[in-house]
């Protein structure tokens, strides 16, 4: 929560209203009014109408702002080329050095771009530019810094600061209207239009005098509002009044004939307000400066601030000192929602694992045979039941190794000739010529001896057509030992020294 306290020091009154923030709420949590003459000097006015205002709530806040007199400072508006909207710091310079009667490096400004002024390729940027001599901001830090012993984060001016009080009074942004500030000795007048302050003069005339200025009063604001026309800008709907001479007697009936306009004036804005009095509620147009500075903290701002430059404000390290215990506070929090966050997760976590583990020991006991929750025996049951127990597609002997089998079974003394040789899949047919049957016998016992070989058997024997010799037919499987399940391949057979044959000389 912050606590926000907007100043306005006039010529013989001191309004302090102070804004209290929370999340997503604007409080108006005091308002204090303290006649200069009253206390013996602004200082004391100051410091007094603070602690009027602050009441039980102690310190003097967060942040201060303050506003210079209307007459101490000037706004303009000044067109840039569209090009320089990234340099709009750096170019205004040079714009304004011209404009100004006085040095700019003895002047600090603020400046607010104006929305819609570029919508179209070429047109002009339109820049509100508030100056003011940089001797009269330090002159107001230094009041309130002697004061309240604190300096102020703001530093408005005019009735700019009461064009903060849009986002909480809507009536301002509809149309083109006109807000006057109705002091002591001077006036000020701003125009907003669309909610956006266009135009702003500073009047030498106020309350001091009335009735009898009554009329050069109504003239000077005619003058506003005909120059206000003479640059473009429409006549205002209504003008809105605050400050000390919203609540002179007639003020309002008076301005209206001699304007020939509705004037009205500022109403309660829409922010809670649980401790105002009912007569601080019927003055609210007489805070409307006060409670706008201390909105000027708000993200959406409008007005001005001068404590720009080498007057730009710089938090020390005492308000970090006292930011301390929130910053702790702050930062337990986060610890405790970090950890209460791991625990959650981790619990979470803890809880999925067993809801896992006991679906994992239903599935291996129902599936496999073997109930257990660890992942890393369901997956060695797993793999000793899915081994493939099909022979491999690619045997250890093939037809090649066949015939140099047989050729390494053939005695180098028998003469043996072999007609055909017919392998399907795993099953070997021979159909060879032999000396005599006792010789195919003979064959037929070294090729039941070797390993990779079985059932083998002669299915028939036949004389040699036209000679003395004897044609026989062997029949055998193929299958070697490291065909079987889980058998280490080992590399092929080979021979080395192949078997006579009759064409080959054996």
């Amino acid at each position: 929560m912050s606590t926000y306290l907007g100043i306005d020091i006039g010529t013989t009154a001191v309004k302090v209203a102070v804004i209290r923030t929370a999340y997503r709420k604007v409080q108006l949590a005091g308002l204090a009014s303290v006649e200069v003459a009253q206390v013996g000097g602004p200082v004391e006015a100051v410091a007094a109408a603070v602690r009027g205002a602050m009441g039980t709530l102690g310190g003097t806040g967060d942040a201060v702002a303050t506003a210079l007199e209307g007459q101490r400072a000037t706004a303009r508006i000044v067109g840039l080329p569209a090009n320089a909207a990234k340099s709009i710091g750096d170019v205004l310079p040079f714009e304004l050095e011209s404009a100004l009667p006085f040095d700019l490096s003895e002047a600090v400004f603020d400046y607010r771009l104006l929305p819609g002024s570029s919508e179209k390729k070429g047109e002009e940027l339109q820049i509100l530019v508030g100056v003011a001599k940089t001797a009269d901001v330090v002159a107001r830090i230094e009041l309130v810094k002697a004061a309240l012993a604190v300096e102020p984060e703001r530093i408005g001016f005019g009735a700019f600061p009461v064009t903060n009080l849009l986002p909480y009074m809507p009536a301002l942004a509809e149309g083109t209207v006109a807000i006057v500030d109705l002091g002591t000795v001077s006036s000020d007048v701003v125009v907003l239009k669309s909610g956006e302050p266009l135009f702003a003069r500073t009047l030498g005339l106020g309350t001091k005098g009335l009735p009898g200025t009554a009329d050069k009063l109504a003239r000077e604001l005619r003058t506003t509002i005909a120059a206000y026309r003479s640059i473009g800008g429409e006549t205002p709907s209504v003008v809105y009044l605050c400050g000390g001479g919203a609540y002179v007697s007639g003020a309002e009936a008076f301005l209206s004939s001699a304007l020939k306009m509705e004037v009205r004036q500022v109403t309660t804005p829409a922010l809670e307000a649980p401790t105002l009095s009912p007569e601080q509620g019927a003055s609210i147009a007489r805070y409307a400066k006060a409670i706008g500075l201390a909105l000027g903290f708000m993200p959406r701002s409008t007005g001005l601030n001068l404590r720009k430059g080498p007057l730009a404000f710089e938090r020390g390290f005492a308000w970090v000192k006292e930011k301390v215990p929130l910053l702790a506070g702050l930062a337990a929090v986060v610890l405790v929602s970090f950890l209460f966050s791991a625990w959650a997760q981790l619990y979470a976590k803890s809880k999925e694992k067993a809801v896992l583990e006991a679906a994992l020991g239903q599935v291996t006991k129902e599936i496999l045979g073997e109930e257990t929750t660890s992942p890393s025996r369901a997956q060695e049951l797993v793999s000793s039941q899915t081994t493939s127990s099909d022979e491999d597609p690619l045997p250890h002997a093939d037809g090649f190794d066949v015939m140099v089998k047989l050729s390494e079974m053939i005695p180098t003394t028998m003469t043996h000739d072999i007609e055909e040789l017919d392998i399907q899949k795993a099953h070997v047919i021979v159909h060879g010529v032999v000396g005599s049957i006792p010789d195919a016998q003979a064959i037929k016992t070294s090729v039941s001896n070797d390993p990779c070989f079985s059932d083998a058997k002669i299915t028939r024997t036949t004389a040699q057509v036209g000679g003395d010799r004897q044609k026989y037919v062997l029949e055998f499987d193929i299958k070697c030992p490291e065909d079987q399940k889980g058998a280490k391949k080992a590399s092929a057979p080979t021979g080395s020294s192949p078997a006579p044959s009759a064409s080959g000389g054996k």
